[in-house]
């Protein structure tokens, strides 16, 4: 199978087809290995009741005990060679199933690397799921069918082969039976894709909605509103269930007719084989062999079957891999210009934000999603007019921009690993550098409770850490990355006031000489702030100290303050921001200044 550091290849996005195609190419050997082993074994299954006649014509009914020991004897070992091969089938197919979910795996997750920040943009979270779980497992499952596939219709040619001396007109029979009966199952295939797809489609919807309702849970039960979403969620599973059923339909028929009608095949050549009986056209040795044949061949039509099943729903899958596939991640212009050659001004001419270098500067609104909808255009993550240096972001090569500007989001992800492999990302920062991270974040007493500390390992998206701890942590991730420029957007909301202003102390000196901007409406953040940008509906409505706009702009202060209604005539919103600060007066500024 394919190794978990091996390059998986570049695949063929033509179509759902052609990745499948591409899929069995990467393994040739094997596939090929499968199908002769899975001919092999079929091919003799239909030899068992040739060797049965003949024990019955040539031993049991001349009654020559020698010659019926011998093709007993035959049929013994046939069987106990093809039990073995039976498990060598089921092993390489097994291979085949698992070299392609790995394949496809390491592709969707390495494209997903790939496109970044990018992703969620083109793409919805449901679709992610459904694409990396559902989608692959089907894909994989159908390749199962290469080997059994092929030795169906070998197996079909060596049994009609072996009637023919019997009765060309059970031949002619089982010629156009089998074709027939495999036949009446392709319009269903055609119909299983339509419905197959549809159902796909409101399934990453639905999918998407779960992630939607956990992630909010706790804030729409605040608002009042989780009976409104519950009741929303319901209508879309009922509708969910409901496509549910038109594709289970097409299923059911699909598999009643793959075992049902290779059964009707049988009945109608058995009796057709017991009326030559009966007219002595056939021995009754023959006759047996008739019956074994037919017997046989249910397992070719029915394999005929699963493989149109299979593979109907294999394409979809496909098709909507492909489709991730094809998603292209953001690209600097083939006429991309070098960044600044020191540090400049970042300029946001939708807001009005101007970020000097080598300065704290914090970001002040009413509603965070303002704020960071501001950093994503600075960090280029959204289309804007952003000037960096006098030179637009969108014509700087990319890799300049994410190397040099980095936003940290307080959500960002935490993957398994240890903790020292959470926050060094792909540096490889020595343990004074880590230590000082570690002290500017005041993440010292998360080191110090951790069992083994920097190596203690860490759950998915850190769930054996506090909600507070997640956000030193990420904080203490973006400081080993020492960016030029490092967008930090509300990196203390989770966290209680004493540790606050200690973060808020030591972000500011750690980064003395760099560039700096926060999300951030805490007072204990503000008041260490070079300039403070105070935005209003998402423009730059003052610019200055702290204490400069708690003098100057009444609505800054009723924002900062919480303790009065914000003045409408400022703008400043709800004055709402979520940030874990006790409400009350100012905090960290002088009663004084305040009032």
């Amino acid at each position: 199978m394919i190794d978990t550091y091996a390059d998986p290849g570049t695949p063929d996005r033509r179509g759902g087809w052609r990745f499948l195609w591409w899929l069995v190419t990467r393994q040739a050997h094997r596939s090929v290995t499968g199908a002769v082993i899975s001919t092999v074994w079929m091919g003799l299954t239909a030899l068992t009741p040739y060797l049965l006649s003949r024990a019955i014509d040539d031993g049991l009914e001349p009654g020559d005990g020698a010659a019926l020991a011998g093709w007993t004897a035959a049929v013994l070992a046939i069987g106990a060679f093809n039990a073995g091969l039976g498990v060598a089938r089921h092993r390489t197919m097994t291979k085949v199933r698992m070299d392609a979910n790995f394949r496809t795996v390491k592709l969707v997750v390495e494209h997903a690397a790939r496109l970044g920040a990018a992703l969620s943009r083109q793409i919805g979270t449901g679709e992610i799921v459904t694409v990396g779980v559902r989608d692959v497992d089907t894909i994989s499952m159908s390749l199962t069918v290469v080997g059994p596939g092929l030795a169906a219709i070998v197996t079909y040619g060596v049994v009609a082969a072996l009637l023919l001396p019997v009765s060309v007109q059970l031949t002619v029979v089982i010629l156009l039976g089998v074709p027939l009966t495999a036949g009446l199952v392709g319009p269903l295939t055609v119909r299983l894709q339509g419905t197959e797809t549809g159902y796909r489609e409101r399934q990453s919807v639905l999918t998407s909605r779960i992630g939607d309702l956990a992630g909010g849970l706790r804030v729409l039960n605040g608002l009042g509103g989780k009976g409104l979403f519950a009741e929303g969620f319901r209508r879309d599973s009922r509708k969910l269930r409901e496509q549910g059923y038109r594709v289970g339909a097409v299923t059911s028929w699909i598999q009643a007719l793959g075992m049902g009608l290779p059964s009707v095949l049988l009945a109608a050549v058995t009796w057709l084989a017991a009326r030559l009986a009966a007219q002595g056209e056939i021995s009754i040795g023959q006759l047996v062999s008739v019956y074994g044949y037919v017997a046989v061949l249910v397992l070719p039509v029915y394999f005929f079957i699963d493989c149109a099943y299979e593979l109907s729903r294999a394409v979809v899958a496909a098709r909507r891999v492909v489709r991730f596939l094809s998603l292209e991640p953001a690209a600097s212009a083939p006429d991309a210009r070098d960044a600044p050659d020191s540090p400049a001004v970042l300029h946001d001419p939708e807001s009005g934000v101007r970020v000097v270098p080598g300065r704290l500067t914090v970001l002040a609104g009413a509603r965070p999603e303002q704020s960071a909808a501001v950093a994503d255009r600075l960090g280029r993550y959204s289309s804007s007019d952003v000037t960096w240096g006098g030179v637009r972001l969108d014509d700087v090569a990319l890799p300049q921009v994410r190397e040099r500007i980095l936003v940290a989001d307080n959500e960002a992800d935490l993957f398994t690993g240890t903790l020292r492999e959470a926050v060094r990302a792909r540096r490889e920062p020595d343990e004074e550098a880590i230590g000082r991270a570690v002290r500017a974040a005041a993440a010292d007493d998360i080191v110090l409770g951790l069992p083994g500390g920097l190596d203690t390992p860490l759950d998915a998206q850190g769930r054996n850490l506090s909600g507070g701890q997640r956000q030193r942590v990420r904080l203490v991730r973006a400081l080993l990355a020492d960016p030029e420029v490092l967008l930090a957007l509300e990196p203390t909301s989770a966290l209680d006031a004493h540790t606050e202003a200690t973060v808020a102390a030591r972000l500011r000196v750690a980064r003395t000489g760099r560039t700096t901007v926060v999300t951030s409406t805490s007072p204990l953040v503000l008041d260490h702030a070079d300039s403070v940008c105070f935005l209003v509906d998402g423009k730059a409505a003052a610019t200055g100290t702290h204490r400069e706009l708690l003098r100057t702009e009444p609505g800054y202060r009723s924002l900062v303050a919480r303790d009065t209604e914000p003045d409408e005539d400022a703008g400043a919103g709800d004055g709402g921001t979520g940030d874990g600060v006790e409400a009350g007066p100012v905090a960290g500024v002088d009663e004084e200044v305040v009032l």
